[in-house]
């Protein structure tokens, strides 16, 4: 008969291998809990078969209504279109990978055009996983490894601020020039001036019928939704991001997404009025939320952390955590982007180096006459805290970013970019201007900062560690980080009571008691990278449940509530 001090070496060693092997069940047992088989047994198959072949319509899904179920495992072999008028249906718990290309625009990419829908509704233990098609899903694919295909494309009809005189025509390569009309745009990344690539309207029916905005235009749902080692760069200026949202209207909806070790931005919204809560970036290399063409959408609980601390001589990732533009080539167009934001942590590694495509690295970096509002949010190891362009540069009227959020500017649209009750931990510099600091912080703009507007600048906060150390590799953790500070940091501001934002008055993406948004689905407990951020206590192998196979991990923990 085994002794009290045995049976707890037991339990002791089960737990060490339950964790040890935590990435490896997740992943090849994902979408168990919808009766899904596992990961290794499920056979390929092509999008391409589909979908059209040839001409104009090449990659068009062939089907009005094309279901994926998770007993397959669907490779993206080619650019595949949801077109006009069809929807693509993706079932909990299915995997799509990504095949990759190298010559210029081959990268492939699930494109959803204007007046197409997916619906990819997942849920907390049964996500539905987009990677690159060498992942093994067993969790040994290097975390370092990225842009192996392009990305999740989705294009609405809502607005944006594209005139064809200023942004356009568009020109194929990287060109910056992305409008085809006034109101239509095009998205980068693409050689072929495609109208299935379009998004927007047609104001004055350029390239046909005259169209109008439609701010409650529907693409769909991504929910719990995965999106891991995408975003090709086919030349500077000419990416394709993690997920890409043109003109996407209020009627789609976005919820519990995450991006991992994305090439370019892990999302980007070009024009628009979507709206999301709970998203994770992690480990990319570009800005992880960027916003331009007068986007206008609401966000809440945003967790984004960059590669490796000890990384930080030779990874790519330098630029920002929000990347804040309103127009292109300097139109003053007056549909300005005005996002409200709150509750976000973000957390960078101490890069300082700069690239020729990635000059940012601020927790905020707000430019290009951008308005917007971000509340109650952390920001934590950047160069930069907020650093918004003060100099005009070549741009009429004299104004930049900077006077958008100085209420003393003289700007007729002083006031219009708030940051306000926001943290910035240990970053170079809580607050410039024009990136190096060029223009001078005097003493009105800090009074404003840190007074007004209720910001705080410290070197550290209790229970909140986020400094780390992983082999990218091999993606072996060895010092793991804590995104939680504990107690909370408070805050005098409440969201709205609206029907989106949930009203908590903390500081930062996660409360520091209960069970969290980011329990059991994400690639971060997958990884078991942080020590802050736990999911139930009594699910032991993070599948999002406690059963049977916990009850054998751990014997004594059986049947406590997740909730």
């Amino acid at each position: 008969m085994k002794n009290k001090l045995q049976l707890k070496s037991m339990i002791a060693a089960t737990t060490l291998s339950a964790f040890s092997a935590i990435t490896a069940y997740a992943q090849t047992n994902l979408g168990v809990d919808c009766g899904c088989p596992p990961v290794a047994s499920r056979p390929n198959v092509l999008l391409s078969t589909l979908a059209l072949s040839g001409g104009s319509t090449d990659g068009n899904l062939s089907s009005n209504n094309t279901l994926l179920s998770c007993d397959k495992t669907y490779i993206l072999d080619k650019k595949i279109f949801v077109p006009n008028g069809k929807s693509l249906t993706i079932s909990p718990g299915t995997v799509i990978k990504g095949r990759k290309y190298s010559t210029q625009d081959s990268a492939v990419s699930l494109i959803v055009s204007r007046g197409g829908k997916i619906y990819a509704n997942g849920s907390e233990s049964c996500q539905i996983v987009f990677t690159a098609e060498a992942d093994p899903l067993d969790g040994s694919y290097p975390l370092g490894t990225t842009g192996q295909w392009g990305g999740l494309v989705l294009a609405g009809r809502a607005s944006n601020n594209l005139k064809l005189a200023i942004n356009g025509p568009f020109v194929a390569g990287g060109s910056g020039k992305l409008a085809v009309a006034d109101g239509l745009g095009i998205f980068e990344g693409f050689a072929a001036n495609d109208s299935r690539l379009w998004f927007g309207a047609d104001l004055n029916g350029t390239q046909g019928a005259a169209e109008t905005f439609d701010d409650k235009d529907n693409s769909g749902i991504l929910k719990y939704v995965s999106v891991r080692h995408s975003g090709a760069i086919l030349q500077v200026g000419g990416e394709v991001n993690g997920i890409t949202l043109g003109s996407v209207g209020s009627g789609t909806t976005l919820d519990h997404l995450e991006v991992v070790s994305c090439n370019d931005d892990n999302v980007e919204f070009f024009g628009g009025n979507v709206n999301l809560k709970y998203a994770s970036f992690l480990f990319g290399n570009d800005d992880w939320f960027d916003w331009d063409l007068g986007y206008s959408g609401k966000s809440q609980f945003l967790f984004g952390h960059k590669s490796s601390t000890a990384d930080t001589l030779t990874a790519k990732d330098t630029d920002n955590g929000f990347e804040m533009d309103s127009d292109d080539n300097k139109s003053n167009a007056t549909l300005r982007s005005h996002p409200i934001v709150y509750n976000a942590t973000f957390i960078a590694n101490n890069k300082r180096i700069r690239t020729a495509d990635n000059q940012g690295m601020a927790g905020i970096s707000a430019k290009e006459l951008t308005e917007g509002e971000i509340y109650n949010s952390i920001f934590a190891n950047f160069k930069y805290g907020f650093n918004a362009v003060k100099t005009p540069g070549t741009r009429t009227g004299g104004y930049e970013a900077y006077h958008n959020w100085r209420t003393t500017s003289g700007s007729p649209f002083a006031g219009s970019l708030i940051i306000k009750n926001n943290t910035f931990v240990s970053c170079g510099r809580a607050i410039a201007f024009d990136r190096d600091g060029t223009a001078a912080v005097n003493n009105g703009d800090s009074t404003q900062f840190f007074t007004t507007d209720g910001n705080v600048s410290v070197a550290s906060v209790p229970g909140f560690d986020f400094t780390w150390s992983m082999n990218a590799s091999n993606n072996v953790v060895s010092d793991k980080f804590d995104a939680v500070p504990n107690p909370s940091l408070t805050s005098t501001i409440t969201p709205s009571a609206d029907g989106f934002f949930t009203q908590v008055n903390y500081r930062g993406a996660f409360a520091s008691t209960g069970k969290n948004w980011l329990s059991g689905w994400a690639y971060t407990q997958l990884l078991n990278v942080t020590t802050g951020i736990q999911p139930c206590p009594t699910d032991i192998n993070l599948d999002g449940v406690t059963d049977n196979v916990d009850f054998l991990e751990l014997l004594g923990k059986f049947g406590q509530s997740c909730q």
